[in-house]
């Protein structure tokens, strides 16, 4: 059985370019912390934003959070 993935996506709000990312629950904590807000850098133009994580990962939700892992 394979380690549940958390799917990250998300638009650049300069150039709209789209971001997408599988993550398992560790890749997840060390990549973004328990930080509410997910720090996302574009591919394209480069720009750096943040979003909060409940819209970057719909799947976070009260069953799943990072912190209670």
């Amino acid at each position: 059985m394979s380690e549940k993935r958390y799917h990250i996506k998300s638009a650049c709000p300069q150039c709209g370019c789209s971001f997408a990312t599988h993550l398992t629950p560790e890749e997840l904590k060390k990549k973004y912390g328990d930080m509410p807000n997910i720090e996302l850098e574009c591919g394209e133009c480069m720009v750096k934003y943040t979003k909060p994580r409940e819209e970057a990962c719909p799947e976070w939700d009260k069953e799943c959070r990072m912190k209670s892992q």
